[in-house]
């Protein structure tokens, strides 16, 4: 009986171990990975991601559809990546299970992904709002990124007086010298910062004023890449500011204190214009337009303030011009028989009018004075041979400055021998040479007279034509000494 009880024991378990076994998974064997690899955020498929398990199985590339299949991958646990440059690597555990296929679908981000934008810049110099600053400034600030990215910085800069935006980028250091700011003027600044990942980001903005402009009272010309640039310096000859552009070519400059306007000729395509400026150089403003300046030498050409520094006179051909500075109230002043006029100067006390007139080759000079109606007045020269220039009439209108080449050289080419710098007295209708102490074989031009007419200042040049230009003064009183003032300029004016 004991016998049969154990008997029927085993058979249970027998019975038991073959019912189990029929339940059991067999976890060893291949199986197969698939899926699809797509961008965050728009499922866009991503070709050519490599697609790999760990521990290593095989490795397989996504085709066009982002799509990739990974067969006869032993079952188990895995870490499945996806790798590609320029996008995160990401990974995924999965349990491959024999004689089955797992599909997971992937999804990656760009590389930059997880980067933090840059700190704003922190402005340091100029402090905000500080002022009496120079021309030329050096702007400093601070800037970091959390990310220790390469940054590079842009500078917006405008002033109150405009809505221009001046733009300075692709700067890699935190300090900035930036040149040619107008004087008196109040700037704002602003320093955007990129990590070129992020999208910039705008410091706050601070604010400069510029310095007053130093009282500059010499203006004259400079060529400069083959364009005359006007400029100013004080009376030693120092503290020399540009005034115009160089891409523009603006000679033959007028300075009025009465209004503190700059008056001067500008090209203008194929014409000459008259415009003003401020004596910084700001504002320019042109004020001639459907009549320009014109004669026979543009270099030769000169206008004259009117009106207390509210009008311009100036010559178009035989014709004599008045117009307001501000362009309006063109009038013809005065017109000769057929000579041009290429040189005015007017006497704002006494309201006589000097002109000098000549032929198309600039001979043939007439020097002479008309009241505000324009009735001649006094002959100062006539049938003189030789070029005649520099004509300046003195604060009581009683005497005129004016430059003679004394050899009477007359030639296509305007050249000029041996011109000299005379002082004609109109009560006494002699003239006195201020040229007796000039060097042999150089001309005096472009002479006026200086503030107090005690000296006048003029251009002493070789009489070759081509030679460098050197700006002098001399005293009427003492015509021995001769001082040097500026080197490489011309056409000046002293008031």
């Amino acid at each position: 009986m004991k016998e049969l009880i154990i008997k029927i024991i085993a058979v249970f378990v027998i019975l038991i171990t073959v019912s189990c076994s029929e339940d059991t998974i067999d976890l060893e064997g291949l199986g197969a990975v698939k899926g699809k690899v797509v961008k965050v955020g728009t499922n866009e498929p991503i070709e050519n991601v490599k697609i790999s398990t760990n521990p290593s199985s095989s490795t397989v590339f996504t085709d066009k559809d982002g799509v990739y299949q990974l067969n006869d991958v032993p079952s188990g646990e895995y870490s499945l990546s996806a790798q590609k440059e320029g996008l995160l690597a990401i990974f995924e555990g999965i349990t491959v299970i024999a004689n089955s296929e797992l599909e997971v679908v992937l999804e990656m981000d760009i590389a930059t992904a997880t980067n933090r934008a840059p700190a704003a810049a922190i402005l340091s110099t100029p402090i905000d709002n500080a002022v009496d600053q120079p021309v030329e400034i050096k702007l400093v600030w601070s800037g970091s990124d959390p990310d220790d990215d390469a940054l590079t910085y842009k500078i917006s800069l405008r002033n109150e007086d405009n809505t221009i935006e001046e733009v300075f980028e692709n700067i890699t250091d935190t300090t900035y010298t930036i040149s040619g700011l107008s004087y008196s003027t109040k700037y704002f600044w602003q320093v955007s910062t990129d990590d070129d990942i992020n999208e910039p980001v705008n410091s706050t903005v601070f604010a400069f004023e510029t310095e007053p402009a130093p009282n500059n009272r010499i203006i004259y010309t400079r060529l400069v890449d083959g364009n005359s640039v006007i400029y100013s310096a004080d009376e030693s000859g120092g503290t020399e500011i540009a005034l115009t552009a160089i891409s523009k070519n603006s000679f033959r400059p007028r300075r009025n204190t009465a209004n503190g306007k700059i008056a001067f000729l500008q090209s203008v395509g194929s014409q000459i214009h008259l415009f003003v400026m401020n004596e910084d150089g700001s504002d320019v403003k042109q004020v001639t337009s459907t009549v320009g300046v014109s004669g026979f030498n543009l270099e030769e050409i000169d206008f004259s303030w009117d009106g207390n520094g509210a009008k311009l006179l100036f010559p178009n051909q035989n014709k004599l011009y008045s117009i307001n500075i501000d362009g309006s109230g063109l009038s013809l002043i005065y017109q000769t028989t057929g000579d041009l006029i290429t040189e005015v100067d007017k006497n704002e006390s006494t309201g006589i009018i000097v002109l000098k007139t000549n032929n198309l080759d600039g001979y043939a000079v007439q020097v002479f004075t008309i009241d505000e109606v324009g009735t001649v007045q006094d002959v100062v020269l006539t049938g003189v041979s030789g070029a005649v220039g520099s004509i300046n009439l003195s604060v009581d209108g009683t005497k005129l400055l004016y430059s003679h080449d004394i050899s009477g050289s007359e030639n296509a080419n305007y050249r000029q021998l041996d011109t000299h710098m005379f002082i004609y007295d109109f009560g006494t209708t002699t003239s006195t040479d201020l040229s007796t102490d000039k060097t042999a074989g150089t001309n005096d031009l472009d002479a006026r007279f200086s503030p107090n007419e005690a000296s006048v200042v003029y251009v002493n040049t070789s009489n070759d034509g081509i030679s460098e230009r050197i700006i002098e003064t001399v005293s009427i009183l003492d015509l021995d000494g001769r001082t040097v003032l500026l080197t490489k300029a011309s056409m000046p004016d002293w008031e």
